[in-house]
């Protein structure tokens, strides 16, 4: 679990600005809501009308790790999304709690491991996203170092293949990445810190695995740079000998996320894209659609698919969709572990519902729910 954002003091509480899609209304209501994290209790105002909306009450499912902006949330049956800090004090307890990690070029076949020290280091995994910068955008990330000799090899290597762009939250998440990451010298790293990301992964000075943010002032401009618009950089799919693969909120929530991409990659599947969302109702009924009324658990798969952030990539092989498929496993993982005990869904899942993954069933559907997730949602 995330250390707690700051003092438990009677008077803490943090504010952000969300919204709440009414369906029976077809409007979008915006609520200012408060969460007092000493005795977990929340109130919301209602912000067009200027009331108050919710009396102060307990809350046992939201804390400060689930309360970040495009989170998803769900409050006695609505579900919200986070779209904005509600005040000062919030925005600079929580961006400085925040960094930016990157995978480089050199290490993106070893995500899957990296991702899951990030879990077990107890920071946040709040954004996550493959992107192959062009040499333009790496000379304005790596600007400071324009006048170094060693900056035309930069650009270079920090271009020759996708990378993964990290958002990570926790306390004191500058300094703790920055020592999950070891010496800047992956020589240097084995020989002082030979547990370090840069010490298993990285090769050399150059080549190093992956990147964290020196200061607060740099976390937020790097952040900027890769997730904010207009700057959000574009996603890396390809759209060809492909399916799409989800890995679910239970999934994420429970740290095994690095496990799943681990596994892909081990078994041959190339992953061509990939990025985190939080998906409202309206997008996880649109993209589940198929399934509606013709399998009874559709309205729960949407309600698994909304409770948190999911992580969707694009997989591609020689006969993707039939492969993958095959990888993943029968839908319910109890049949999964006695049929086919290796397979994802055996070895993650928990029921038909919380079966850790989601994958496209008819090979005709591949392209189109890649697309989904990489032309109609993604933002870049």
């Amino acid at each position: 679990m995330m250390a707690p954002l700051g003092d438990d003091s009677a008077d803490e509480r943090y504010a952000f600005t969300a919204e709440w899609y009414d369906s029976h209304a077809a409007i979008v209501r915006r609520y200012l809501l408060l969460y007092y994290p000493r005795d977990k209790s929340i109130e919301m105002f209602d912000l067009k009308n200027r009331r108050l909306f919710l009396k102060r009450s307990k809350s046992e499912t939201l804390s400060p790790a689930s309360l970040y902006i495009n989170s998803v949330i769900n409050v006695h049956s609505r579900q919200l999304k986070i779209v904005d800090y509600g005040d000062k004090y919030t925005q600079n307890k929580l961006e400085t709690n925040s960094t930016l990690g990157l995978i480089k070029p050199d290490a993106t076949a070893k995500m899957g491991q990296i991702l899951d020290r990030i879990a077990d280091s107890g920071l946040l995994l709040t954004k996550l996203k493959m992107c192959h910068l062009s040499r333009s955008e790496a000379a304005e990330f790596y600007a400071e170092h324009n006048s170094k000799p060693f900056f035309n090899e930069l650009l270079h290597y920090m271009t020759s293949a996708p990378i993964v762009a990290l958002g990570l939250m926790g306390h004191d998440s500058i300094n703790k990445w920055r020592d999950m990451l070891g010496p800047t010298d992956s020589t240097v790293a084995r020989k002082e810190k030979p547990t370090s990301i840069r010490a298993e992964f990285g090769t050399d000075k150059g080549h190093n695995a992956a990147h964290g943010s020196l200061t607060n002032d740099d976390a937020i401009r790097e952040f900027e740079f890769f997730f904010s618009q207009p700057s959000n950089r574009k996603n890396t799919a390809q759209f060809t000998n492909c399916t799409c693969c989800v890995i679910k909120p239970h999934a994420v929530a429970n740290g095994v996320a690095g496990k799943i991409i681990s596994s892909i990659i081990d078994s041959g599947f190339e992953i061509s894209a990939l990025e985190m969302f939080s998906l409202d109702r309206a997008n996880a009924e649109e993209f589940l659609e198929v399934y509606k009324d013709v399998v009874a658990e559709y309205a729960d798969m949407v309600q698994q698919l909304t409770t948190g952030p999911c992580i969707a990539m694009e997989i591609r092989a020689q006969d993707a969709p039939v492969k993958f498929r095959e990888f993943v496993g029968p839908s319910d993982p109890e049949i999964a572990r006695h049929l086919r005990p290796r397979t994802l869904r055996a070895l993650f899942g928990k029921d038909k519902i919380q079966n850790a993954i989601h994958c496209t069933d008819l090979p005709e559907d591949a392209l189109l729910e890649v697309e989904y997730f990489f032309k109609i949602l993604s933002r870049g």
